[in-house]
């Protein structure tokens, strides 16, 4: 049962992965009048998603007794205060990776963003020897390896990307990539430190979201009222929003499901590689449907690779 969840879980996360990454590239590239819609907003919102997605699996294993969801909350939640404070620290580096993603997606393409961001199992395989003292073979560490120098030809410059990057792109390919490699660290870190947490606890890997959205929409307004707070008292909290933000915002908060169920059956590593996968499908769609991206036979060679 546990092996057919975990690979279930891992199907889930590469459609999960593809979905928000091409919804998320288009949503802010889109043109159409009026003000965009705010990514810092886009988050809290996807964060209360989560929330009451959790709430009601919750009551689904409840017996759909909300007198056994009222005592268990209380008693894993409120009664725990130490328990649930642990989850504030992944929770704030998870808001800020976020953002971080909208911040990469408005300036480099969606298949760039997909293969750079890659480097987070690099981070994740560190922090997982360090933190977990977790031992990888030769073959591993050789596959980390190749994924660097994937990473590192797919950003080798090239008269092309840089006609196509003035064309499509707006904002700085320097500031989406900076973005891209800190939202890697923070991944990484994050991951294993929820990891820890989770195989080091009985509580549920439900109990465990709501406790992260709680703090994630804590540090998710905080983050709206500092940096785009002016904007939402002059048009208000959902400026710009269409049916397309709503996708990307259920598809968000779809994926801190997802991936809390792969880390809980699965592991973080196991979920980076499996996340890869979706790479062919964000640069097939992203050359035929968003066209934004042209590759040159190095950056497909090195995605052969990865």
């Amino acid at each position: 049962m546990s092996a057919n969840l975990k690979y279930l879980s891992l199907g889930i996360l590469v459609f999960q992965t593809t979905s928000l990454v091409l919804t998320m590239r288009y949503s802010r590239t889109l043109k159409e009048e009026g003000p965009r819609y705010l990514s810092s907003t886009a988050v809290v919102v996807a964060e209360l998603w989560k929330i009451m997605a959790c709430i009601l699996l919750v009551y689904k294993d409840s017996k759909c007794s909300l007198r056994a969801l009222n005592r268990i909350l209380h008693d894993e939640i409120l009664n725990k205060p130490m328990e649930t404070l642990k989850l504030a620290i992944p929770s704030g580096i998870y808001t800020l990776q976020n953002n971080l993603l909208y911040v990469a997606l408005s300036n480099l393409d969606a298949a760039t963003y997909q293969v750079t961001y890659q480097l987070k199992i690099l981070t994740t395989a560190l922090f997982s020897v360090s933190m977990l003292s977790k031992k990888l073979g030769v073959y591993q560490w050789l596959s980390l390896v190749i994924l660097m120098t994937g990473v590192a030809f797919v950003q080798w410059p090239s008269d092309s990307q840089e006609l196509n990057s003035k064309e499509l792109s707006a904002g700085s390919q320097f500031v989406g990539l900076m973005a891209v490699l800190t939202a890697c660290f923070s991944s990484g870190f994050a991951g294993v430190y929820f990891e820890k947490i989770l195989k080091e606890t009985k509580q549920s890997v439900w109990i465990r979201n709501i406790q992260l959205g709680f703090f994630g929409s804590i540090f998710g307004l905080m983050g709206v009222y500092v940096y785009d707070g002016e904007l939402v008292s002059k048009n208000g909290f959902f400026q710009g929003y269409n049916w397309l933000t709503w996708i990307v915002v259920v598809l968000q908060a779809l994926g801190g499901l997802v991936i809390a169920a792969v880390i809980k059956y699965a592991d973080n590593i196991l979920k980076g590689f499996a996340t890869s996968l979706s790479i062919i499908l964000s640069t097939l769609i992203s050359y035929f449907w968003l066209q934004d991206f042209v590759p040159t036979s190095l950056c497909l060679s090195m995605k052969d690779w990865i």
